[in-house]
């Protein structure tokens, strides 16, 4: 048999070694990467090359920006205290039945406006009624034994007087008419308290106001001072009672020893929608030590009841007015770290020429939508929206004017 001889594939000569195949393929991806990334470079270029010419954030040798402006105003503005508020009635009244009987008829409806005076509950009168008979009847027997009493002594004293009688039996019939009027006045009394009693049968409204939800029907056995049977709440006028910051009584009692009047808006929740305006009435006696706040009353006629007891609101108390102040609408002002500012439109400039200015400001007391600034004067055109596209001193194509900062009284503007 021949020899064979097989060549190791390790030996010179022979196939290629394994790892210069894998060198090439990573050369490969590092050549396809270097590809990709100067073909994103040259798209990501030529893509904003468009957007500069747009304008960017509108700075120097780019397009200009699109705004619209306000024009700075003169006017009166409040200055307010805010506090939360609880509308409370000035009167609630639950009424419950002071005798012991059946219901025979209750006359109101659930949430009914009532006034005082009106019928609410009868209870069965014919227990009192019949009482108030006895009574009657016990006063008029008594009566005529006072009567009786009284002509006697009357004859006992012309007898004494002739000496036909001792004075003993004289002082007798004397204590006997004092005893029977004792008696005429507690059957009078007895007779009165069964008139009362009769009279509480019959249950009506001791306010004006809405009348709760039933409590009880008719034919229920009720007892004396048993639950109530109706609760009627005040709700015209009504008071809501709110809180303020001890820093704020000041400037309060100041206004209330001149005599000024204070008005307070009811505001919803979130401040914007007036419910009801009133005048503040009163403030209590002592600060909360807890809180540092000091509760008010604020008296509302509510005559279209938009304020309900037990009602939460924010109550807003003018204490004082800033008059020909310079106000702007609260979105034209913005605000960094340091100070608040607004961007201005140089004067004597049109077209794609206009530019604006950086201009810091004071901000004071906000009402509403405007608030009232100084470092600027009235007539100040100034720019109203696109903020985060201005620097100072970039160019601008303003919009339509959409009017300035108008500011009537002190409500807040409608929703």
């Amino acid at each position: 048999m021949a020899d064979v001889t097989i060549d190791s594939p390790n030996a010179g000569g022979g196939m290629p070694h394994r790892g210069s195949g894998l060198g090439w393929f990573l050369l490969l991806l590092l050549l396809l990467a270097a590809a990709g990334f100067f073909f994103w470079r040259h798209h990501a270029s030529a893509a904003a090359a468009p957007a500069a010419a747009r304008g960017g954030r509108g700075g120097a040798g780019l397009g200009p920006v699109m705004v619209s402006t306000a024009r700075a105003q003169t006017g009166d503005i409040g200055i307010y205290v805010y506090g939360l508020g609880q509308v409370t009635p000035l009167n609630t009244v639950g009424i419950s039945s002071r005798v012991q009987g059946q219901i025979m008829k209750v006359y109101y409806q659930e949430g009914q406006m009532v006034h005082a005076g009106d019928p609410l509950v009868d209870i069965d009168p014919r227990p009192n009624q019949a009482a108030l008979n006895q009574a009657e009847g016990q006063l008029a027997r008594d009566t005529a034994l006072l009567q009786d009493a009284s002509l006697d002594l009357e004859r006992y004293q012309a007898a004494f007087a002739s000496n036909a009688i001792p004075k003993q039996q004289l002082d007798t019939q004397v204590a006997l008419v004092h005893q029977d009027e004792g008696t005429v006045q507690l059957d009078q009394g007895t007779l009165d308290n069964a008139r009362v009693q009769l009279a509480y049968c019959h249950l009506t409204a001791p306010i004006s106001g809405r009348a709760g939800l039933r409590l009880v029907d008719e034919g229920n056995i009720v007892q004396a001072g048993s639950s109530n049977l109706v609760v009627i709440t005040q709700l015209q006028p009504i008071s809501v009672i709110f809180n303020v910051a001890q820093a704020d009584l000041p400037a309060i009692q100041k206004q209330i020893k001149d005599g000024n009047e204070l008005p307070v808006d009811a505001l919803d929740p979130a401040q914007q929608t007036l419910l009801a305006s009133g005048t503040l009435e009163t403030l209590d006696n002592q600060i909360d030590p807890a809180t540092g706040t000091i509760r008010c009353r604020a008296v509302f006629t509510n005559a279209d009841e938009s304020l309900f007891p037990n009602q939460f609101v924010n109550a807003r108390l003018l204490v004082d007015t800033e008059e020909d102040a310079t106000l702007l609408p609260n979105t034209t002002i913005q605000r960094s770290s340091d100070a608040a500012f607004v961007y201005l439109l140089q004067p004597d400039q049109t077209g794609t020429n206009q530019t604006v200015k950086l201009q810091t400001i004071t901000a004071g007391t906000t009402d509403g939508n405007v608030t009232s600034v100084d470092g600027i004067d009235p007539g100040t055109v100034v720019v109203a929206d696109n903020f985060n596209k201005l620097t100072d001193g970039a160019r601008v194509i303003v919009r339509p004017s959409t009017g300035g900062a108008g500011h009537k009284g002190h409500k807040p503007p409608a929703p």
